[in-house]
């Protein structure tokens, strides 16, 4: 097959097209051709060797696919070949076909395409299991998605639409937040406004319940100081790059939570939740309640431009590497 390799860590110029062995499934697993892969911003950090989890080197970048099953390994019930299918892991996505645990693939809601469902897994999941395992989001609650133009905080802004809440958005740039809105955001604040926190607190006079948080930084404070009594703080990500402090008296005074939520663990330590968690996001797809984000498609061969792209954090919508049979 062929696939994207990389023999050291570092900028992706330094990675190459080559002809991989493809192996065969092992019992519980399976081996799906991929027609699409996502490229995210945390492919680029495994990539560069600055992700806190490294990939045996040589390695096959890439995180986030969709495509179709062709090979299952012994143990495994309630996945056949031919199944459209999405999955997600650490690494292995910039390829023809991967080989990986069967629980890390789900199936793909009917209606939706390739290049969609390639982007459909790790931000709606991430984002699901924050809200309805981490937060416990209830109807009629307020919900402030920071950095809500990127993955997470683009899913975080529909599925808490979906469950009943009122979402604030805040986003870097017009059309970031111009697409929050189109999401279902009721109101989308600019990140760099000299009132944000004024402007918040017009939109939730009273508080916000639930502040969804993959951007770390001085953005953290901000939001955290505008909880209301009994709100909590979910920490997704650090895509400011730099880890916040926070002063830890303000959660006692206003009795507020601060929740981790690390997704790769909670799928390998909550199975019935996290595929619980994979049909209620099918069945809000279905139901019209998710819409999918834009994505400029490239062909595989140009991936080390689809992940520099990836890497720019003004760029609006998703990067997807179209990985047709025989291209």
């Amino acid at each position: 097959m062929k696939a994207v390799v990389a023999h050291a860590f570092g900028e992706p110029e330094s990675f190459a097209i080559e002809q991989m062995p493809q192996p065969d499934p092992a019992a519980g697993e399976v081996r799906v051709a991929i027609r699409a892969a996502a490229v995210n911003f945390v492919d680029c950090l495994v990539a560069s060797g600055r992700y806190q989890v490294r990939p045996a080197l040589p390695f096959i970048p890439g995180g986030e696919f969709a495509g179709i099953v062709e090979a299952v390994g012994s143990d495994i019930a309630g996945v056949a070949i031919g199944d459209i299918v999405c999955g997600s892991g650490l690494n292995g996505a910039f390829a023809e076909s991967i080989t990986l645990p069967v629980t890390a693939i789900s199936p793909l809601p009917q209606g939706i395409g390739f290049v969609e469902g390639a982007t459909f897994r790790v931000g709606n999941a991430t984002a699901m299991a924050a809200l309805v395992q981490g937060a416990g989001v209830r109807a009629g609650e307020t919900v402030l998605v920071l950095g809500a133009g990127g993955g997470v905080g683009y899913a975080a802004v529909g599925i808490a639409r979906a469950l009943g809440a009122r979402v604030i958005a805040s986003a870097s740039s017009e059309a970031k937040r111009a697409l929050a809105i189109g999401a279902g955001a009721e109101v989308a604040i600019a990140t760099d406004a000299p009132d944000w926190r004024e402007q918040v607190k017009q939109a939730a006079p009273q508080g916000v319940d639930v502040v969804v948080d993959p951007v770390g930084g001085d953005m953290t404070e901000r939001a955290f100081r505008s909880l209301a009594w009994g709100g909590r703080h979910l920490v997704i990500g650090f895509a400011n790059g730099a880890i916040p402090s926070l002063p830890t008296n303000l959660a006692l005074v206003k009795g507020l939570r601060l929740i981790g939520v690390n997704i790769r663990e909670f799928n390998l330590r909550h199975p019935a939740e996290r595929d619980a968690n994979m049909n209620r996001l099918n069945a809000m797809w279905q139901g019209g309640g998710l819409k999918p984000m834009p994505a400029t498609v490239l062909p595989l061969s140009r991936f080390a431009e689809a992940m520099r792209l990836a890497a720019q954090r003004d760029r609006v919508g998703r990067i997807v590497l179209d990985i047709a049979p025989g291209g």
